[in-house]
């Protein structure tokens, strides 16, 4: 992978005592959860729960995400400061956050997610293209990812989203949040200019309408998850022309808009 967990970095986790259903005292690691206050030049935007890693693909990801910045904005800069967990990113323009601020919508998202209302309007223009799926990558990638060695299998009490092409994970970003853990993965697509229309994206996380407009915000045809879904969820992928596959375990999943793009290669 281009980016996966990284479980050498002590500052993602603590150690905890506790006593089990045994009464024995035990030492385990437990997921740190930090603030992150997001700036868009001089405004700030919001302060996010996060693990901490990735800071400023995070931050670029929840803006672009959020339409905050347009898929042509010049970044100017993106500082990011340890001591005050804050991120600032400069842009060229100055933006309409003021109009933006008036239409939050409060979501269904761990550790409370937000969205802004025209982020949720601007969907109905979005078509996405139609790609194949052939199922044997789904199968592929339900396997490889679940052995993959990350924070979750270490920790537990977290959520992860990986960037597929075909049956490759590219990109393996984790949070306590699954739209955190999305955004992550959008300031990496937005920083390094990658081409989402033959991409997948694969989340541990339920398939929620939040979910289904950030990954058709992000571009990405195809969402993939191992949890279920939610009826706004299912309708806003039929509406915005997505493959939306829930419950993937093992050799068995349910598609539920885009059931004309499977190939049944591994019956």
């Amino acid at each position: 992978m281009l980016i996966g967990p990284n479980l050498e970095d002590k500052t993602l986790v603590s150690s905890v005592t506790g006593k089990d259903h045994l009464g024995q005292i035990n030492e385990i690691n437990v997921i740190e959860e930090r603030p992150l206050s997001i700036y868009l030049n001089s405004q700030e935007i919001v302060t996010a729960m996060t693990i901490g890693d990735h800071p400023k693909y995070l931050a670029l990801g929840f803006l672009k995400n959020q339409k905050l910045i347009k898929e042509d904005e010049k970044i100017t800069g993106i500082d990011f400061d340890d001591e005050t967990r804050t991120v600032v990113v400069r842009t060229e323009n100055e933006s309409n956050y003021e109009q933006k601020i008036k239409k939050k919508i409060r979501t269904s998202g761990c550790a409370v997610g937000t969205v802004f209302g025209d982020m949720m309007e601007s969907v109905e223009e979005i078509i996405l293209p139609e790609s194949k799926i052939k199922i044997s990558w789904l199968y592929d990638l339900a396997k490889e990812i679940s052995q993959i060695n990350s924070l979750y299998l270490e920790v537990g009490a977290i959520h992860g989203t990986v960037l597929c092409l075909e049956n490759k994970p590219l990109i393996y970003m984790e949070d306590v949040g699954r739209h955190n853990a999305v955004d992550k993965v959008a300031g990496w697509l937005f920083s390094t200019k990658t081409n989402p229309e033959d991409k997948i994206l694969y989340t541990t996380g339920r398939l929620t309408s939040e979910m289904v407009v950030k990954c058709a915000n992000m571009g990405i045809p195809t969402l993939v998850s191992r949890s279920g879904f939610t009826a706004w969820g299912v309708e806003l992928a039929k509406l915005t022309n997505m493959t939306l596959i829930g419950r993937l375990r093992g050799k068995r999943f349910v598609c539920l808009s885009g059931e004309n793009r499977l190939i049944y290669d591994a019956i």
